[in-house]
């Protein structure tokens, strides 16, 4: 802080640290002019087009397309629209200089010119960045709307209700979510005051789900984002919890009745609730029943009188059901929050965001920014714990002075926010700083690396906010809570003394985060706090991507292979940057590195890489794949972060399809043991209601409620019924045939196929080698196989949908315009029969189309034919089309691997090049990403703590 004479202080001080001095921060980089054109990857419809943008050179073009399509003011074409990301940056940056100077937190003009160059050289260079809204909104004509996060209250009363679901579709107006707890509405076990019975807050959930769903619908490109909240000791609890799954259950006989239940489908709309994110808010008490095996008591919300009591087992196994069935609830841990709260004398922490990560009073807001760790990484590979500290200092000033100036969606919001200024730093990156670092995710390392930097962040904000107090005074609400949030600052102190460092580099960043945490107990006791809160750990979707970040939030990386735009159009895959950098630091020699990454690059894994230790598998362990982590290795990494955050995380723990209720209870119970604040569960394939992309692992629209062992009786049962006596259906002497010829990566071979008279396929034989060889022998035997089973009756579906996608080598380019790329010889083979024998319909349904029917897709937005034609007559007279297909790129001299196979799984779409890391990963690994697709550009999103983000245009799922 700078000083008059008389030793008042008059300012917080600025230090020069990133800008240069005597230079602007825009004058020291390289700018180039692009093209921003984003298209519909599945209509071929260009949905946004900006020509001659201006970026500094060492920006992606995927960054660049986000920032442009989302963030650039004006309507495009005009000249009121933005053209540079300096004219964002300025319109940003300017406006917090001024609302700086304007509320005394700059001495001299001098030091608001320096916090302004501060701040733009740390933005345009990617170190960090705001939120969504502010990019949105300040210095507009806007309302200046500065937070994400919004958490609203209702009371029991039909005003209280009518006003929630006003103030609920204002906020989702604006692009931003909500979360609410509805525990103080009365029970439908309950009386109202005229004798009859209460409605219950299920129902009310029913007409603000209703509201959010239709506001989302009128001209939205993303779900509407909110949480709800129910108290475990509700008398409703148990409809509460049970809500969505039945709901699941719904939308599995509604598609299996052939409605279009897909997220985005016509008729999804007609199921509820799907447009929030339940928690069920337990406390100790109840999580203490459930480990003795307990009663547990649920009271009546008028005058807290016990209504029945329960089996404290029998609910929480209810709960982890529902959570197994549909991904809902999640739980919050209500004593742990409250515990950690700064304001208790002002009122307790009922609910959430959407999103889980902020937690703090009824009708307040948290604006959030987060860091790019992966900038903080030194050359030797250590964590520049220094630097990270001082940009800390930089930006959450600026988050502190926009509350200063921002509007807010209520006035009893604004009241809150500025009594209390929440703010939300946090980080990105943390997946790929650990892997540059050559730490496993779910190591020890890993963790102490993460709690340590986590800590060093909080207590940097805290020390800061305390400077700032003494300029401008402390929050509001801090005299009434001055003894409490003190205690919880001596909370974060007291832990971060028991991290136990595991090497140099964490050690380094503990030594200053102690150092931050003694300076935050002094500054408080001298000056108080100018902010509530400070911290949290946030999804960062999109701005993870203006970031150029590779994981978001407290993520692990997703997959270890990317799909990357290339400037001047296309795309091509590439192997995550962070992998040869932490082979390096793990000692491998630049052959060894080379060989490795040409690996994964072709498998999409390390495991089995030449020459890679077994020790070193851990440290290249992702979200998705091969080698994806355990669920405890996520619960573990957010434990180990949880108390150096005044709020919480927004994470998932993905479980495998496999996955039991005993295991999801485990999870829900250590996540309370180890002080997490709030635990979500993701169980693969779950979910009915969203489009998959194909994959092995897809969701086909089988009931996942049922067991192997369920569907095996089932068909045992069926089998025991029926007496099936097959016949064979013999050729005629004379038939209609055709020959094929055809190249599978290099290799040659022959196919003629015979029809019967009504052109159903009934023979196949395949030749391949040479004459007398073991591979011809085999081919023979297998054409016999085939061609009797066909005539016994086995449609040549069922034969198409086994082989298709079978992956053997030779595998690679073909010959064939309708069958580019394939996986192996058998999956050409049973493509090209299904190409030349089945109806469309029936092609249609296995995903398999003609290079014809893909190119009028591109152009119609349909494959269906004009005139069908599906006997083998017509199909031997029809013209084969040719269509100029994209080539496949090539990474380190290997094959980007089956980039246009089509899908081979019933019901879906061909796999034509991918565009996502996503998709990507689904085609090396054969398996499906159990997510959805964007509704803005078609192309398959990706998880981001506890919603999901577009890689195409940075559209979320609900988070921003």
């Amino acid at each position: 802080m700078t000083e008059t004479v008389s030793g008042a202080r008059t300012g917080v001080k600025i230090e020069r640290v990133f800008s240069t001095e005597g230079v602007h921060p825009y004058d020291e980089i390289t700018w180039e002019r692009r093209d921003v054109v984003q298209t519909n990857w599945k209509t071929g419809e260009t949905v946004f087009e900006q020509r001659g943008v201006e970026y500094p050179d060492f920006w992606s073009v995927n960054a660049s397309t986000i920032v442009t399509t989302k963030y650039f003011r004006g309507a495009v074409g005009t000249e009121a629209r933005e053209q540079s990301l300096k004219e964002l940056i300025d319109r940003v940056v300017t406006t917090y200089r001024k609302g700086g100077e304007d509320h005394g937190y700059f001495a001299t003009e001098a030091d608001a010119e320096l916090f302004e160059h501060e701040l733009t050289w740390l933005l345009v260079h990617q170190y960090f960045s705001f939120n969504s809204p502010v990019w949105f909104n300040v210095g507009t004509q806007s309302p200046q709307q500065v937070s994400a996060c919004f958490i609203l209250s209702v009371d029991d009363s039909m005003d209280s209700i009518l006003n929630w679901y006003k103030e609920e579709g204002f906020i989702f107006k604006g692009g931003s979510g909500a979360g609410l707890n509805l525990s103080r509405i009365r029970s439908s076990k309950e009386l109202l005051s005229s004798g009859g019975t209460a409605s219950g807050p299920v129902s009310f959930m029913r007409g603000a789900d209703a509201s959010a769903g239709t506001i989302k619908s009128g001209g939205a490109t993303r779900r509407a984002a909110k949480m709800v909240v129910l108290d475990v000791d509700h008398p409703d609890i148990v409809e509460f919890v049970e809500t969505k799954a039945r709901e699941e259950d719904k939308i599995r006989a509604l598609r299996d009745a052939g409605f279009d239940m897909d997220l985005g489908g016509a008729d999804i709309t007609s199921v509820q609730y799907q447009n929030a994110n339940n928690s069920v808010r337990v406390s100790d008490e109840f999580m203490r029943a459930v480990e003795e095996g307990t009663d547990f008591a649920l009271r009546g919300r008028k005058h807290g009188e016990e209504i029945e009591r329960v089996d404290a087992r029998e609910l929480f196994t209810k709960i982890s059901k529902a959570a197994w069935e549909c991904a809902d609830p999640g739980l919050q841990y209500d004593d742990t929050i409250n515990d950690w709260h700064t304001n208790p004398e002002t009122g307790r922490i009922t609910a959430s965001n959407p999103c889980s990560e902020y937690m703090s009073l009824d009708n307040s807001s948290c604006n959030l920014a987060s860091l790019n760790l992966l900038k903080f990484l030194k050359d030797d590979d250590t964590f520049d714990a220094e630097l990270f500290a001082k940009a800390v200092t930089v930006i959450i000033t600026a988050m502190d002075i926009s509350i200063c100036f921002a509007d807010f969606p209520t006035e009893a919001i604004g009241d809150t926010t500025r009594d209390y200024r929440q703010l939300g730093i946090g980080y990105a990156n943390l997946g790929a700083l650990l892997m540059a670092m050559g730490l496993g995710y779910d190591s020890d390392g890993g963790r102490s690396m993460a709690a340590t930097i986590t800590s060093l962040m909080t207590g940097v904000s805290y020390a800061r906010s305390a400077e700032i107090a003494g300029v401008v005074g402390p929050y509001a609400g801090y005299a009434r809570n001055a003894e409490a949030h003190k205690r919880v600052m001596r909370k974060h102190q007291a832990a971060n003394d028991t991290i136990r460092t595991m090497h140099v580099a964490d050690a380094q960043v503990h030594k200053l985060a102690t150092k931050a945490w003694a300076d935050v107990i002094k500054g408080g006791e001298k000056h108080g706090f100018r902010n509530a809160q400070a911290s949290v750990l946030a999804p960062t979707g999109t701005i993870g991507f203006m970031m150029d970040c590779d994981t978001t939030g407290i993520e692990p990386d997703f997959s270890l292979v990317k799909f990357k735009k290339l400037v001047g159009g296309g795309s091509m895959q590439i192997v995550n940057q962070t992998i040869p950098r932490a082979l390096t630091k793990l000692g491998y020699q630049p052959e060894q590195v080379e060989a490795i990454v040409a690996y994964i690059a072709e498998n999409g894994h390390v495991i089995d890489a030449p020459g890679l230790k077994t020790e070193h598998y851990e440290v290249f362990d992702t979200a998705m794949g091969a080698r994806s982590l355990k669920p405890m290795g996520h619960v573990r990494m957010m434990a180990a972060c949880q108390p150096f955050l005044s709020g919480a995380i927004s994470k998932t723990v993905n479980l495998p399809e496999s996955a039991t209720i005993e295991e999801i209870e485990d999870i829900y119970l250590q996540s309370w043991k180890l002080g997490l604040k709030a635990t979500a569960v993701y169980r693969d394939n779950c979910k009915v209601g969203q489009p998959m992309s194909s994959g092995k692992g897809e969701n086909k629209g089988t009931d996942s409620n049922v067991s192997k062992q369920d569907a095996e009786a089932v068909e045992t049962k069926v089998v025991e019924k029926i007496v099936y006596a097959p016949t064979r259906k013999r050729l005629p002497k004379s038939r209609v045939s055709r020959t094929t010829s055809f190249t599978v990566g290099g290799a040659e071979g022959y196919m003629t196929s015979g029809a019967h008279d009504d052109g159903e396929l009934g023979e196949v034989f395949l030749k391949l080698g040479k004459q007398g060889s073991t591979l011809a022998g085999v081919m023979d035997a297998f054409s016999i196989a085939v061609s009797i089973g066909l005539q016994y009756g086995v449609p040549l579906e069922t034969y198409v949908s086994k082989f298709s996608n079978l992956r053997f080598e030779p595998a690679g380019l073909t010959d064939d315009p309708d069958v580019r790329m394939s996986q192996s010889i058998m999956d050409y083979i049973f493509r090209r029969l299904a190409l030349d024998y089945l109806p469309f319909d029936k092609r249609a349904a296995l995903g398999i189309y003609s290079a014809e029917e893909r190119q009028r897709y591109l152009e119609t937005g349909s494959y269906d034919p004009v005139e069908e034609t599906g006997s083998a007559a017509e199909l031997l007279e029809a013209p084969s089309s040719e269509v100029e297909v994209s080539p496949v790129v090539e990474v380190r001299g290997a094959p980007a691997p089956s980039l246009e196979t089509p899908a081979a799984e019933a019901g879906q779409e061909p796999k034509k090049q991918a565009h996502t890391s996503a998709e990507l990963l689904e085609q090396i690994t054969g398996h499906a990403v159990d997510s959805p697709l964007c509704m803005t550009c078609g192309t398959k999103m990706r998880p981001a703590g506890s919603c999901y983000v577009c890689e195409g245009c940075g559209s979320t799922s609900g988070c921003s």
